[in-house]
């Protein structure tokens, strides 16, 4: 079975610039607790950052390198969610990272980190 790359990159980073906004906010909208609210806003931070340097020729990040800083990011989420569900028992909060981990893995798998010829 083939992966679909149906994604272009202008999307992945237009997608994780609204996305990263938002992930820093919702602990604050959600009521999470201390921990929760640390490890969004950090994956947050971190997705906007990454998200920056997606575009452009002035980018420091290499384009090749960008899905597997999309991948750790993805399993720092998943794993957090994990390990917060374990140890606080608010499992809405650990749901909610491990489904964020999950996002930025379809995302990353859906997306084609090529750019055009001269660009």
């Amino acid at each position: 079975m083939a992966i679909s790359r149906a994604i272009p990159l202008s999307a992945h980073a237009a997608i994780e610039l609204v996305a990263a906004p938002a992930i820093m906010a919702s602990p604050f909208l959600l009521g999470f607790g201390p921990a929760a609210t640390v490890v969004s806003f950090v994956i947050g931070a971190l997705l906007l950052g990454l998200a920056v340097q997606t575009a452009g020729p002035g980018r420091t990040i290499p384009l090749s390198a960008h899905p597997g800083f999309d991948y750790v990011l993805a399993a720092v989420a998943g794993i957090s969610g994990v390990a917060i569900g374990i140890a606080t028992g608010e499992w809405a909060q650990g749901i909610f990272l491990v489904g964020l981990g999950v996002a930025m893995v379809a995302l990353t798998a859906s997306t084609r980190f090529s750019v055009p010829a001269g660009a």
